[in-house]
This record gives structure tokens, C-alpha cells and sequence, in this order.
């Protein structure tokens, strides 16, 4: 059967929301600095700030919210309550399968954050055998080479670069849940698979590779992968 997916050799890895379970509680972070000054959190608002890099979210939610305080203020608050609520993040369906998966089969591994860097230690505390499997990580907020964060491609095409062998755009796959990650990807020139929020609508999804429920549903065979193994059928 022709696959209507290009093969390819290396895979490029989005955090929140994709491989770890944080939208949820960022989700609630906002709502509790936003409830602290009588303000609401709506979903427009909430989609805005999805894979968005930390000082645009800030200056999304300072705007979009009418809060009385400065970005600045909202990212000292906003930095304390993650470092209080973050760290017991628990891994997505599917992704410590899918990460070892593909570093047993030697596929070059890279994630791609628009988190800080000190964000991600957070995050990753009780996770860090899964993400030691990543050859590198670009963290958006902190990486002095991203200029722009997603929806541009800067980051995926620098998580690219960092490969030791350097592989075209086009032999990487970007795994998003987030629609600017997404659009991200797609102007880097890579295909991408997208695992969604429930927020997120079709019409949001359409620029997507593929659009799965879980990464569960992922099968590496699509885009020239090694599948996974076959269980074995015990016969009595």
C-alpha cells in the first residue's frame, strides 16, 4: 500500500501537552492568577497562549485578561506557582513507549520547548531516564539562537541543526499538540503529527500531517520508521 507520508530519519519533539500531562495545570495557573484580580480565564484566551513561549504568554495574558500588573510581575508570579505545581507532571499515553521505541532502533531524538530551560528541569524531575533518550533539546524561552518563538520555524530548524549529522528539514517529523507548533513545523518543512487538546478545533487541525487521539495510536511504520514489535501469541 502507498503511503500518502514521506519516510524519514529523525524526530523532533514538542513537551507540554504532548509528552508530559501540564496543560492541565498551567491551565490552572492562569486561572488562579487571573481569579486573584477578579478576572476570568476564557478558551479564546487559553488557545492564544498554547505553545507560546513564556514572555509572550505573559504579555498575552497581561492583555488579554486586563490584569493590573506588568508582564514582569505576572512571570515572577507565574514562575512561583509552576515551580510549586509543575513538578509532579505525569507522561502523556503513548510517549515513554513511543521514545523508547524509537532510541532502541538508534532514530535521532530532539525536543523542541518553548519552555525556559529552568522550566523543563522542573518538569521532567521524576521523568529524567525517559529524557536523557534526547540527543539535545532547544528550549525557546532560554536559547539565545531562537529569535522568534512558534508559530515561526526558528526552533524546529535549529533542533535540526543540532543533529550530529545535520539532516534536511524534510527528513524530520515534529510531534505538536499545539496549533502554532504545528504552523511552526510546517514552515520549517517538516510533516508533523499532531495530538490535539480538546480546545483545539478542526479547523485548527486541518494543517497537520496526521492528527492522532493519543500517541498511542502512533504507528512508525507510516513514515518509514521501525515499527514496533509483534506480541508474541502464547499458544496452549
Amino acid at each position: 500500500m502507498c503511503s500518502k507520508f514521506k519516510n524519514v530519519t529523525h524526530c523532533i519533539f514538542d513537551l507540554d501537552g504532548l509528552l508530559l500531562d501540564t496543560e492541565v495545570v498551567y491551565e490552572e495557573i492562569v486561572r488562579q492568577i487571573a481569579g486573584s484580580f477578579n478576572k476570568s480565564y476564557p478558551r479564546d484566551v487559553r488557545l492564544k497562549l498554547l505553545g507560546t513561549t513564556e514572555q509572550k504568554s505573559a504579555e498575552i495574558a497581561v492583555n488579554e485578561l486586563e490584569l493590573p500588573i506588568t508582564v514582569e510581575e505576572y512571570l515572577k508570579i507565574f514562575s512561583n506557582k509552576c515551580k510549586e505545581m509543575l513538578g509532579n507532571s505525569p507522561l502523556m499515553r503513548g510517549a515513554e513507549r513511543l521514545l523508547r521505541h524509537l532510541d532502541a532502533n538508534k532514530i535521532p531524538l530532539a525536543l523542541a520547548t518553548s519552555s525556559g530551560e529552568h522550566m523543563v528541569e522542573i518538569k521532567i524531575t521524576h521523568h529524567r531516564d525517559v529524557f536523557k533518550l534526547f540527543h539535545h533539546r532547544v528550549c525557546g524561552s532560554t536559547d539565545p539562537e531562537v529569535k522568534a518563538g512558534k508559530p515561526s520555524p526558528d526552533i524546529f530548524l535549529i533542533a535540526a541543526s543540532r543533529f550530529a549529522d545535520k539532516p534536511c528539514p524534510s527528513n524530520c517529523l515534529v510531534f505538536e499538540d499545539a496549533p502554532n507548533g504545528v504552523q511552526a513545523a510546517l514552515s520549517a518543512g517538516m510533516q508533523v503529527v499532531m495530538v490535539p487538546d480538546d480546545l483545539v478545533t478542526q479547523e485548527l487541525r486541518k494543517g497537520a500531517t496526521q492528527v492522532l487521539k493519543s500517541l498511542e495510536d502512533f504507528r512508525p511504520e507510516d513514515f518509514g520508521l521501525p515499527p514496533y514489535p509483534k506480541m508474541c501469541q502464547v499458544t496452549i
